[in-house]
């Protein structure tokens, strides 16, 4: 399983802010959300992140500044620029300050989260098995996708640590207590939540449109579940 990386983005529009923020945490990294580029600057130095999304304009300092002043006190913090769509000149001095990548905006929340898995990946922050078959689907976790024959079904982050975790201790039973530690990093697992069976409702749903009514995680009754291999 891959480790809980920490993110901080430093974007002045809330909406934009809060809405990455929930798909972040919600696909299992610990985000850290800032509005102004001085405070997303001292905090990214002082702190310590995994990876700093910027975006370029921003108040009291714009993006480009906190990329080079983050490089000369950090050489190897992880950096993805968000720049406006098509303008080449962001993205050249994006890359000029220092930032590893890049998305432009307006963007889907599917491609960000795809480069940032490949960003943490490429820079050894991130380690998980590349691909995964089982009865015959492959779980490609570097696109977030599980594909069988010439079907495929795009997944989250979340689903795809769940099969993972599964498949690594098939030959036991896991509980919904042991995917909270494990899987959502609860520090504590007797909380009550539906979060595991909401999340298990939906990764069966879509592994059905693979292999139909033939279930390849199944449910042990008052213990957890199972994934069938």
């Amino acid at each position: 399983m891959k480790k809980k990386a920490k993110i901080i983005v430093v974007e002045d529009d809330p909406a934009i802010l809060n809405g990455l923020l929930d798909v972040l945490v919600f696909n299992g990294y610990d985000a850290t959300g800032v509005e102004d580029g001085a405070e997303g600057l001292d905090r990214a130095v002082n702190e310590n992140f995994d990876l700093a999304i910027l975006d370029v304009m921003l108040p009291s300092m714009d993006g480009y500044t906190i990329c080079r002043k983050l490089r000369e006190k950090k050489p190897d913090q992880a950096v993805l620029m968000l720049t406006a769509k098509g303008a080449e000149d962001d993205v050249v001095q994006g890359f000029n300050a220092g930032a590893d990548d890049y998305v432009s905006k307006p963007f889907s929340l599917r491609e960000l989260l795809v480069r940032i898995e490949a960003l943490l990946r490429r820079l050894g922050l991130f380690e998980e098995d590349e691909k995964l078959e089982v009865k015959g689907i492959v779980f490609d976790s570097a696109n977030l996708i599980a594909v069988k024959d010439d079907i495929e079904v795009e997944l989250t982050r979340r689903e795809m640590e769940i099969i993972s975790f599964l498949y690594k201790n098939r030959e036991r039973i896991v509980s919904k207590k042991d995917l909270l530690l494990k899987v959502w990093n609860y520090a504590d697992a007797d909380i009550e939540t539906r979060i595991v069976d909401i999340h298990m409702l939906k990764l069966r749903k879509k592994i059905t449109r693979l292999i139909g009514d033939n279930p390849l995680i199944t449910t042990v009754r008052g213990e957890g579940y199972r994934i069938k291999v």
